[in-house]
């Protein structure tokens, strides 16, 4: 970084932050720290909501996913968000406000009981610590850790994706503990901005760059096009070229196989619908904002403002992921080869003696396809470790993976500490670093621009985390601590709990944080969305039946909540337990897509909740209670604009399809 880019860097940052400290200054009660005091206007709603979600999990987890075989394909999660997102508005969020909640856990006592209310508030703070807030540290620190390779301060590395864990954990925890949800919410007015403007900027660079490269060095990422195409054609065109535009399973299309491992077009049915209807709908660190609506009209028109932005994302994050691919692939080797190192240094250490090494080694198809005689060896090895001949007829990898089978299945056998560990994913291209490297690569240095983009990423990180951090705090207080008080807390105390909780849940992400690197979680991104599968077809199911099965029992919000986990964990780790792993059935299921494995998980719950409305239902429905300070006059611009939002959506699906 050049001395401009620095201090524009660190004005930015500074102003930001600044900002939201100043509008927040002010808040004296409990309902001033977690909602804003109920005075969000559509604007600060539309881009909160953008820039909470918005962060380094896309621009380093989409994008790297996009780098990888999905393309587009990953731009399901923005573009039906846009659709989730209207019905949010119009369904959800009437019912939420005007019950006057702080938290949606909160709704589940009223609707249900308190242990319903419970349940999903510990489940909610194990998954909204433990996975989302852990990866953005994770991901904001791979992205900002790349422009200070070997450099030190105070004699930290600040290459280390250990130490820029700690530096935007402890940044964004100071700011959410002195500012509450409304320092959040006037942050992210600009971060939402900003982020868009810096990520169509480097999209417009790679566009660039892709037209004037030189064909031979764009050969490295398709083996089907000549270098004589490649030259006749201009960039959008090399674009498509590249991206098998011409194929059905190219890049380019969102329409991937059934039989893909993370989105099968049997995900568009059902199966992606559930993560969007809960991140969106029922997940405290996103409704937060909404909950903070200064009227029910407001939140609606910011909520629809939001899902016209969530349109454009895919064009400044996944477009951009394929693009890195195009021109960057060896880059994206060559970190691969570094991060490869620690494991195969491993391998160095116990090659002559497998049998007592104790680990053994999985690798994806590029790493064959760069590395065969190692990939052969290390084949060998893991077949030595348990005393069997390898069967290579069906090619290096599949050998590989019936040995890992193997290996699984004779751990079941031993003791835990006697048992082979298998090491990280040996891989032929490092995915999740497409974007870092795009900054790296396209961004000129000394003018300011640099400094700009990186503020943008740098504060967007911090303000999520912020966001986040809040959310815990509130669901921590008012949904476990308030009610174990009684609900007998002061103002003064309810706001000093919320900041406790703020400093021990970043304790907490920051001691995960560090070990997220490693290939074998498949790349941050389905690490997040994986693991919230433990909880949102559950969550999902019960309030399905809370907002719209008046005569549901409330026995029903139990059952949903703890069925969901132990469905989940059967479909997803039988392969791993003695006496299912010969179940055919549990296997074919255990090899879906997490999308239909969640699809799965919710059809089974929604047929148990019906059955037990069926032979219980409620005599009479239940008295939700009623914020009579909330305006809930609706707009009818706002319909319309819902409207409008939806058919732009069908519109890119049909061009992109």
């Amino acid at each position: 970084m050049g001395i401009l880019d620095i201090i524009v860097f660190v004005l930015f940052v500074v102003c930001v932050i600044s900002l939201g400290l100043i509008k927040s200054r002010n808040e004296k009660s409990g309902e001033d720290y977690f909602l804003a005091g109920r005075g969000l206007s559509w604007w600060l709603i539309g881009f909160s909501l953008i820039a909470a979600n918005i962060s380094t999990e896309q621009f380093v987890g989409m994008s790297g996913k996009a780098a990888d075989w999905l393309g587009m394909a990953i731009a399901s999660y923005e573009w039906l968000a846009a659709i989730t997102l209207v019905f949010v508005a119009f369904v959800f969020l009437p019912k939420f406000l005007k019950s006057g909640i702080y938290t949606i856990p909160e709704f589940l006592e009223y609707r249900y009981n308190t242990f319903a209310r419970t349940v999903m508030a510990v489940s909610t703070l194990i998954i909204l610590v433990g996975v989302p807030t852990a990866s953005v540290i994770y991901s904001g620190a791979k992205v900002i850790c790349v422009f200070f390779q070997g450099q030190t301060l105070l004699g930290f590395d600040l290459g280390s994706i250990t130490v820029g864990c700690w530096i935007i954990g402890v940044l964004a925890a100071v700011y959410v503990f002195a500012g509450g949800l409304k320092a959040c919410a006037w942050a992210d007015l600009i971060q939402g901005a900003a982020l868009i403007v810096g990520g169509g900027v480097i999209a417009y660079l790679a566009i660039q760059a892709l037209g004037s490269a030189e064909p031979q060095s764009l050969l490295g990422s398709s083996n089907s096009i000549d270098a004589e195409q490649l030259s006749a054609a201009g960039a959008i065109e090399r674009f498509k070229m590249l991206n098998g535009g011409a194929l059905p399973e190219g890049k380019i299309h969102m329409f991937r196989p059934a039989n893909d491992p993370e989105i099968p077009w049997t995900a568009l049915i059902l199966g992606l619908w559930i993560p969007n209807f809960f991140y969106w709908g029922l997940n405290q660190y996103i409704t937060q904002r909404t909950l903070g609506s200064k009227s029910l009209s407001e939140g609606q028109k910011g909520v629809v403002f939001a899902a016209l932005l969530k349109l454009v994302i895919p064009f400044v994050v996944v477009i951009p992921g394929m693009l890195a691919y195009n021109l960057f692939s060896q880059e994206l080797r060559n970190e691969a080869i570094r991060n490869n190192a620690k494991v195969i240094a491993v391998y160095e250490e116990t090659m002559d003696a497998p049998q007592t090494a104790g680990v053994a080694f999985r690798f994806d198809d590029a790493f064959v396809e760069f590395n065969e005689d190692l990939a052969r060896n290390l084949v060998a090895f893991n077949a030595a470790a348990i005393g069997v001949v390898p069967d290579m007829t069906e090619g290096t990898l599949a050998a590989n993976n019936d040995i890992l089978g193997k290996i699984e299945a004779h751990n079941q056998t031993l003791p835990k500490k006697e048992r082979i560990v298998v090491q990280s994913r040996l891989v032929g291209y490092d995915y999740d670093s497409a974007f870092p490297v795009l900054l790296r690569k396209l961004l000129p240095v000394g003018n300011g621009l640099l400094g700009f983009v990186l503020a943008a990423i740098f504060g967007a990180v911090v303000s999520s985390l912020a966001s986040m951090l809040n959310s815990a705090s509130t669901i921590a207080t008012m949904d476990i601590y308030n009610k174990l008080r009684g609900g007998k807390s002061s103002q003064a105390e309810l706001i000093m709990s919320g900041r406790a909780f703020v400093v021990l849940f970043v304790l907490i992400a920051l001691s995960i944080a560090p070990h997220l690197g490693s290939p074998v979680f498949g790349g941050i991104f389905t690490f997040i969305q994986e693991f919230q599968g433990f909880i949102s077809p559950g969550i999902l199911s019960v309030f399905i039946f809370g907002l719209l099965i008046h005569k549901a029992p409330r026995s029903v919000g139990t059952v949903g909540l703890l069925l969901n986990p132990v469905l989940y964990g059967l479909f997803k780790f039988s392969p791993m337990i003695p006496g299912l792993k010969n179940i055919e059935l549990l296997q074919t299921v255990a090899a879906w897509s997490f999308l239909n494995r969640m699809a799965l998980c919710l059809i089974i719950i929604m047929i148990v909740l019906a059955v037990m409305t069926m032979l219980n239902p409620l005599k009479t429905p239940v008295v939700l209670p009623v914020n009579e300070k909330m305006d809930m006059t609706s707009s009818k611009g706002t319909k319309m604009f819902g409207l409008v939002v939806v058919a732009l959506t069908v519109i890119l699906y049909i061009i992109f399809f």
